[in-house]
């Protein structure tokens, strides 16, 4: 189900200052004079997106020069738009610079990645309680969080199916590396007021998680109206059903910006290496104390990581995924780089050409 701006943004309008707009955006588009215009991007539907403008919301292509650069807006992004009052049709020819943009591995291509939401201040990674409860996910949404400059949230949905909810946050504090966990039941209510203090106004947060952990319910509550379509998770297997089909931004009464996301089935790590560290912080603080500087933690003597292990102050479960997710971000990185290397070889190829032609008509 998608939804007209209007939905988006309740009834009433709001700025570009109330939607995140900066002085460093400002700066950014002083380039540009009228006819051009900025706005924040609130949906992408196919080949048409969603913005909002000061001047109310629009839809709008992007330009040919995007497309072929393979540039194309999300959610979240500032734009800059070309709109000729004769046409009364604008067209997207620019993207801002990002302040940030939350990133993940694209399933299936190795060495891409896809931006899930641009401009985000803080990420709420969303599981529910039940089998979507995995650490190991966890710390995958939480090196892309790290990754990508944003400040993230550990939400424990569904609290009211548990029947112990907080020592199944104290299970996942304890791999959260000071990162914020709360228990919360969008369907009732209870501990939704917990979010309160991060949804101030102009702050932009992101949803993210799987099918049928509740973030369209969460959205709902928040919202304090029926914006975005629920289901049940099914039975057989736990699993949830996909209910958001396209990423859409919402504003709240207190002007927090909420970028709302499909369900993700794979979390691809990409080339997210950067947050690693902030990850597995007390991994790093370990490896201090080991005999080689280089040590992989693996088979080398004197490893202080793996002697944490054999006397149980660092699971093995942890360590195991730390090596998974180093390998996994190894083996994208490797990609990322043929992948360059062939794009920029394509980009020459023709100059390359120009220039021999050039060469031998020259000499001939």
């Amino acid at each position: 189900m998608t939804h007209t701006l209007s939905e988006c943004t309740g009834t009433h309008p709001f700025t570009l200052q109330q939607l995140g707009w900066t002085k460093e955006h400002a700066d950014a588009f002083a380039k540009y004079p009228k006819p051009y215009l900025p706005g924040r991007v609130a949906c992408r539907q196919k080949t048409v997106w969603d913005i909002l403008t000061d001047e109310g919301p629009v839809q709008a292509g992007i330009s040919g020069a995007l497309k072929k650069l393979a540039r194309f807006p999300a959610v979240g992004d500032f734009v800059v738009l070309f709109n000729p009052p004769e046409t009364g049709s604008p067209v997207i020819v620019d993207i801002l610079p990002r302040k940030t943009a939350f990133v993940r591995g694209n399933a299936g291509q190795p060495g891409t990645s896809q931006v899930i939401a641009a401009n985000v201040d803080t990420v709420f990674i969303v599981t529910a309680a039940g089998p979507d409860l995995n650490a190991s996910r966890i710390e995958r949404y939480l090196t892309l969080a790290h990754a990508s400059g944003v400040l993230p949230v550990i939400l424990i949905n569904k609290a009211d199916l548990a029947d112990h909810a907080e020592s199944l946050a104290r299970e996942i504090i304890k791999n959260a590396a000071g990162v914020p966990v709360l228990t919360v039941s969008a369907k009732t209510g209870d501990g939704v007021g917990q979010i309160d203090p991060y949804l101030t106004s102009g702050t932009t947060i992101a949803l993210i998680g799987s099918s049928g952990v509740g973030k369209s319910t969460l959205m709902n509550r928040l919202l304090d109206m029926p914006v975005q379509e629920t289901d049940s998770i099914r039975e057989s297997d736990g699993k949830g059903r996909h209910t958001t089909t396209v990423r859409q931004l919402f504003v709240l009464k207190s002007g927090a910006i909420l970028i709302d996301n499909p369900g993700l089935r794979e979390v691809g790590v990409g080339t997210a290496s950067a947050g690693i560290a902030d990850t597995f912080p007390d991994i790093l603080e370990l490896a201090g104390g080991c005999k080689f500087s280089d040590c992989r933690h693996q088979q080398e003597p004197g490893c202080a990581v793996r002697d944490a292990v054999a006397c149980g102050k660092l699971s093995s479960s942890r360590l195991e995924n730390y090596h998974k997710l180093v390998k996994e971000l190894a083996f994208e990185q490797e990609k990322a780089e043929i992948g360059l290397v062939r794009s920029e070889r394509k980009r020459w190829k023709p100059i390359g050409k120009l220039a021999k032609e050039i060469q031998k008509g020259k000499w001939e």
